[in-house]
């Protein structure tokens, strides 16, 4: 379908021309407000679906009739007082974030950048990107902080102390910047030399960036933030093994990854390609003997109390059968081809939108409207479309992805299901929502828009038919 589209395009383009929307005497600053108000309103739906959400969780006050099997009072205020406290500080930072952006639109920020970047350098792009990546992160880095330092710390998820979190940030930051500088260094390259067709050149340009990163990521680049180690010998490991054969999943090797370092919270994922399949298990998702057991492949020693006595358990975690239950879901997106159809979709997302990109991208009024009266880099161009021109696009794609993702979350439950782990994955979804302090109550126009994973009762009246 992809290849299909790619032939219309080509015909599409063969017909047209960029004067489509060559905006003829349209006034920069008109333009700028235009695109600034489409963006504002943008804004304006997502801080409505936000306060929605938060005033559900706000006016719930005592746990629903309809949840009492999910999650006990304690446990309900609990991830109440933490969804609120979250949403609260989601509010702020997308007022802080809007703000910012209006300020860099109005003061002509990338042209400003640029012309800098272009005053120390020969080889501007670079520049600029470094730049623009230390700006980002020195105003989201309060922001960070305050997130992870004062909401996750105060609802007992966060791990990280302040110099550790310090050097995770700026790693990433460094390791990020690295990588992102030569692959728009080729992209601008494909765009100034790619002639009218530059677009599709660079879709295949991204999409092997993307496969490449898919294998990459995982196997050398995570690694460097988390550590991980093969899931030692025990009842889960013969139990997934066994699984996997059974499903004729070519499984190589299962992880376990050192969660608890960073965050309280827990999570399970496969990667890999053809014969070369992998799981990845956090240890925040084991409890008991297993988890015991996994400390001492990571080289962690047990939590201890301020005595020195080592913490007892704190009915966190799963069981092994809960375990092999999320891994039979998480199996289930493989068994019925989601990642491939996830990729196909993202694939179809970039293809679509550089196409929209190459009406734009010379377009001078635009140019002109953010800072470039003699035309604005490709770089640059590529940047304020795919960020600002295609905000109604990209939130008419995420509505389409959350749809797409929520029904192959059901699927995936059903194939674990049909394994004959219902009533485990059952216990192991109400384990995750009460570890991870889940409200099993939310706003509809919220869950439906936002929420990839549909919420659990519904999740587990799902499940229930199933049994």
């Amino acid at each position: 379908s992809t290849l299909l589209l790619c032939v219309i395009l080509q015909y599409l383009m063969h017909y047209s021309t960029n004067s489509i929307i060559a905006l003829p005497g349209m006034d920069p600053r008109l333009l700028l407000h235009s695109i600034v108000g489409v963006n504002l309103l943008l804004y304006i739906w997502e801080l409505y679906l936000v306060h929605r959400q938060r005033s559900k969780h706000n006016s719930t006050e005592k746990r629903p009739s309809n949840v009492e099997s999910i999650i006990s009072e304690e446990d309900f205020t609990k991830a109440r007082s933490y969804s609120i406290d979250r949403l609260s500080f989601k509010l702020l930072r997308m007022t802080i974030e809007c703000g910012m952006s209006l300020a860099m639109l109005y003061g002509e920020y990338y042209s400003l950048l640029w012309s800098l970047s272009s005053s120390l350098s020969s080889y501007p792009i670079a520049v600029f990107m470094t730049l623009h990546a230390v700006i980002a992160f020195l105003i989201d880095l309060p922001l960070s902080l305050y997130e992870n330092f004062v909401i996750e710390d105060l609802h007992g998820f966060n791990k990280y102390t302040l110099s550790f979190y310090m050097v995770d940030s700026v790693k990433k930051l460094v390791l990020s910047t690295a990588i992102t500088i030569p692959l728009c260094a080729g992209a601008v390259w494909l765009i100034d030399n790619g002639g009218d067709m530059f677009f599709i050149y660079l879709w295949v340009f991204i999409s092997i960036v993307i496969l490449a990163m898919l294998t990459i990521y995982p196997a050398y680049i995570a690694p460097l933030f988390d550590k991980y180690s093969p899931l030692p010998d025990g009842e889960l490991k013969t139990a997934i093994e066994a699984l996997a054969q059974k499903l004729q999943y070519p499984l190589t090797k299962i992880y376990v990854v050192d969660g608890s370092t960073r965050s309280g919270h827990s999570n399970a994922y496969l990667f890999g390609f053809w014969k070369n399949k992998r799981i990845v298990l956090y240890d925040t998702l084991l409890s008991g003997e297993e988890k015991r057991k996994v400390y001492e492949a990571l080289g962690k020693e047990p939590e201890k109390t301020e005595d020195g006595q080592e913490k007892k358990e704190d009915g966190k975690g799963m069981g092994v059968d809960e375990v092999v239950a999320v891994v039979g879901h998480e199996l289930g997106h493989w068994a019925r081809s989601h990642t491939v159809r996830q990729l196909g979709m993202a694939e179809m997302n970039i293809l679509l939108a550089l196409f929209c990109f190459s009406f734009f991208h010379k377009n001078a009024t635009l140019a002109a409207a953010f800072g470039f009266p003699a035309g604005a880099p490709s770089l640059i161009s590529l940047l304020v479309v795919m960020q600002y021109v295609m905000g109604v696009y990209n939130e008419a794609w995420s509505l389409l992805t959350v749809f797409m993702t929520r029904q192959m979350e059901f699927e995936a439950d059903e194939f674990a299901a049909g394994l004959g782990f219902s009533s485990q994955l059952s216990a192991a979804l109400v384990k995750l929502s009460k570890d991870n302090l889940s409200v099993p109550v939310n706003d509809d126009l919220y869950s439906l828009c936002r929420h990839t994973h549909p919420p659990v009762p519904e999740r587990l009246q799902a499940l229930s038919k199933m049994q």
